[in-house]
């Protein structure tokens, strides 16, 4: 068999998963299979959520960035970045050149809580927050300017953790991180003086991780608030299902711990720390208050009933705030012309085989990370994923009825430029790592600064020729 041609269409940890599992899985086979692998992206930018998801305050993840360069660096993978499928390149277009598609996008849109003044002026989604301080390629440096001084945060998953911290963090401790500079100045200036941190269930039923938690009550000049009563784990729940998750699960007893932990050291007093971080549970949004701009988030407070059924009391409060980001959970988008289940929010798949509508395997389409199973897990959980897909993929390309195909990915360059596209290659994007490393360097802030700007990544990546 000569060797194999395969797009991955998405350069996060998935698609990046995706590629090093197909070559790893094909030279093991009997006999030994070459793979060709280009590795698409929408952004002229590699990496996904790597970049642009993780907090700058968290190097070690971010270190992940390390282990997938050395996967684009592969002499069997080459990136092209800038090209996006449904404007740049069809579906048709891919199929053609490749022996194989696999569609790895990720879940990049936030859910929605569907209350009155969600859409008010100061109420964002998080991962518009996040995207800023992250540098995303999307994000107008100056999106947010962070002049009040009481932020409602929606949600208890480690998304929700991060955008907390950042927000209450003294960003002078972000100097040395690579936070873009633009991002930098505004938290400098910054007027936020309490978050409130929101979940709709009890401490037994969020979401984040203990590590996650922990490093909250490690923030210099912040106090930490819990309310006794709603981490009494029997106070909402008369079922008892809560505390015999925090007896089961090992996760669930260390988030206790450290919520215990700060329940036992709130201040006495009046407070002198700068800051104040309040967790709140059981309480869900039902308004975002406010004429002009966002001053209020009423809330109802939650329980479960005797048969375990999570339902309202009708009795409410309203917390003071004149900002509101919501982390309630993420959702894919569909892809031009690829099967998406719209309750789901994913490509239908069968260990993922892209399904058409009659349920048949689509030849040739395959879906990995978030776009097959929803937004579950951590990052390494994409590289169990991908070697899943792979496996089929791999199955049915190397089978004895397999049809052999001669495809050429050279057909799809050429499409791309008689539309005007130039991919943007790997040693572009390395233009873009130098310049940041040079701005760190003269801004004295360490390793590097990121480039957020849009205009001038791509005047890196695709230099004015002459």
């Amino acid at each position: 068999m000569t060797t194999l041609q395969v797009a991955v269409v998405g350069s996060g940890p998935a698609g990046i998963y995706t590629a090093e599992a197909l070559i790893k899985q094909a030279a093991k086979l009997d006999p030994p299979v070459t793979v060709q692998v280009d590795v698409l992206d929408r952004l002229p930018t590699p990496y996904g959520l790597v970049r642009y998801g993780v907090a700058p305050d968290h190097p070690s993840i971010r270190s992940i960035a390390d282990y997938l360069r050395n996967v684009l660096e592969h002499d069997s993978v080459s990136f092209l970045g800038g090209v996006h499928l449904g404007d740049d390149v069809t579906r048709e277009d891919l199929l053609a050149s490749y022996d194989a598609v696999v569609y790895a996008t990720g879940a990049m849109r936030d859910r929605r809580m569907g209350i009155p003044g969600e859409d008010l002026p100061g109420s964002y989604a998080a991962t518009n927050f996040v995207n800023w301080y992250c540098g995303h390629p999307d994000s107008d440096a100056g999106a947010f300017t962070l002049d009040a001084e009481s932020v409602a945060v929606v949600g208890v998953g480690n998304v929700a953790v991060d955008v907390a911290r950042i927000l209450v963090r003294d960003p002078a401790e972000l100097s040395r991180t690579d936070i873009p500079q633009a991002v930098l100045e505004a938290l400098m200036a910054s007027k936020v003086r309490e978050v409130h941190m929101i979940g709709r269930r009890g401490p037994a039923q969020a979401k984040f991780t203990t590590k996650e938690l922990r490093e909250l009550g490690e923030l210099s000049g912040v106090d930490i608030v819990v309310h006794p009563s709603e981490i009494d784990l029997g106070a909402f729940d008369p079922t008892g299902q809560s505390a015999e998750t925090a007896e089961s699960d090992r996760r669930v007893r260390g988030n206790l711990a450290v919520i215990q932990d700060w329940a036992g050291r709130a201040p006495a007093g009046e407070s002198v720390a700068e800051r104040r971080l309040t967790v709140r549970f059981w309480l869900r949004p039902v308004a975002v208050e406010g004429a002009d701009r966002v001053s209020g988030l009423t809330v109802e407070r939650t329980r479960l009933d005797e048969q375990g059924k999570f339902t309202g009391t009708g009795e409410f409060e309203t917390i003071p705030a004149q900002m509101v980001f919501r982390s309630v959970g993420y959702q894919s988008v569909p892809l031009d012309g690829v099967p998406f289940d719209e309750r789901s929010y994913t490509v239908p798949n069968a260990d993922g085989r892209v399904l058409g509508p009659d349920g048949a395997p689509l030849p040739g389409e395959y879906v990995a990370g978030w776009l097959k199973r929803g937004p579950t897990g951590v990052v390494g959980t994409n590289k169990s994923d991908a070697a899943g897909t792979v496996r089929s993929l791999l199955a049915d390309l190397t089978s004895e009825g397999a049809a052999a195909r001669r495809p050429s990915p050279d057909e799809l360059i050429a499409r791309l430029a008689e539309r005007g596209v130039r991919p943007v290659s790997y040693a572009d994007w390395l233009r873009v790592e130098q310049a940041e490393a040079e701005l760190g360097g003269t801004l004295g802030r360490g390793e590097r600064v990121k480039i957020g700007d849009r205009v001038a990544i791509e005047a890196l990546c695709r230099p004015p020729a002459g």
